[in-house]
């Protein structure tokens, strides 16, 4: 067998167990996939409030940056997995002043020494009226390209870095075992949902 071969049949290989990672976590996770319009919009509204009431439950000073913020962009569970070749996806809501305003999913892909699967909720804070008007503008927004994301990160106080919190845009990227802080968001590609 030449090399070459044996390499494509390897890189082959490595997709396949991605894919099948992906997809297999994502028909695990939880009840299947609703058909029903307003069944998917009523169960992503639940994951949005549940992954809400965690960080306001965990983070402190959480609740008051979101209100204070224009929008909240919320994805309960963004699952990643991947061989070699990985990738992420997840589904959420757009939230302003309490009140759901869109469903949008986020999607990204990264090679290089990826092994097995996680799932985490991303939570998006748009600050000001400039960033979130950007963000509903936008035909298709990616986190490092259309806006920095910065992670919030919390003092050994337990309070919340506050030069980061006075950004623009800031996130949260939190996972059963709290919040995550060595993470980026860049190359996150969120595109809206026609649902």
């Amino acid at each position: 067998m030449d090399r070459r071969g044996f390499m494509f049949r390897i890189s082959a290989t490595g997709l396949a167990v991605a894919t099948t990672a992906v997809a297999t976590g994502c028909t695990t996770t939880g009840s299947e996939a609703p058909t029903d319009v307003a069944a998917k919009r009523q169960q992503i509204n639940a994951g949005v409030e549940g992954a809400l009431n965690r960080l306001y439950g965990s983070v402190s000073g959480s609740r008051e940056l979101a209100q204070r913020a224009q929008g909240i962009l919320v994805f309960p569970r963004v699952l990643s997995a991947g061989l070699v070749v990985g990738g992420e996806y997840g589904e959420g809501a757009l939230r302003s002043r309490g009140q759901t305003v869109g469903y949008y999913s986020t999607a990204s892909a990264s090679v290089g020494l990826t092994a097995g699967g996680q799932s985490k909720a991303v939570i998006i804070m748009f600050m000001t009226p400039e960033a979130y008007s950007k963000f509903l503008n936008s035909s298709g927004w990616t986190a490092g390209v259309d806006a920095n994301v910065a992670l919030i990160k919390v003092g050994a106080n337990g309070t919340i870095d506050t030069l980061v919190s006075q950004q623009p845009v800031i996130g949260f990227v939190q996972t059963n075992a709290g919040l995550m802080v060595d993470v980026s968001l860049n190359g996150s590609k969120i595109s809206k949902l026609n649902i």
